[in-house]
């Protein structure tokens, strides 16, 4: 991965819906050569989609919050990813290292509903304890910073 390739990732992140005319004037190169940058920073799994960011409380889901896991010692790990992947309001689910092994961002339309959430996870095979964060406000989210440098 070159300068170029960097320069095209950051515009991506800025604006996934640029064409290769705009991306190649950004980066001094021509269409079909931007098209074939990107192809293959997409074939190498260095750009894995796009999507669209979408306003959460717009969509009624007014309440984020974050939430730790514990298991129980001798639980499957993966069998309790595959549990938490069925439920809708987790939007992010990391596996960390820690006190928790699973943290979850997850998004409710109020207090009730995330209520409502916290009891369907404590009661998942193998979770021990929960601990939940309310999120006040977000500063940012999905941020655009730059890339590291090349070594």
């Amino acid at each position: 991965m070159d300068a170029v390739d960097r320069q095209l990732i950051q515009a991506l992140r800025e604006n996934g819906r640029a064409s290769y005319a705009e991306l190649g004037r950004l980066v001094g190169l021509s269409g079909p050569s931007v098209t074939d940058r990107i192809n293959r920073l997409e074939a190498a799994g260095v750009i894995t989609g796009y999507r669209a960011t979408v306003d959460a409380a717009s969509l009624g889901l007014g309440v984020t919050a974050l939430i730790g896991i514990s298991l129980s010692d001798a639980t499957d790990h993966e069998d309790v990813a595959q549990r938490l992947k069925d439920l809708s309001e987790i939007e992010d689910c990391w596996f960390i290292a820690g006190e928790d092994s699973y943290m979850l961002k997850v998004r409710a339309a109020d207090v009730d509903g995330l209520e409502k959430m916290i009891r369907r996870l404590s009661g998942i095979e193998g979770v021990s304890r929960t601990r939940t964060t309310i999120v006040l406000s977000t500063k940012w989210e999905n941020r655009v910073g730059e890339l590291p440098e090349e070594e």
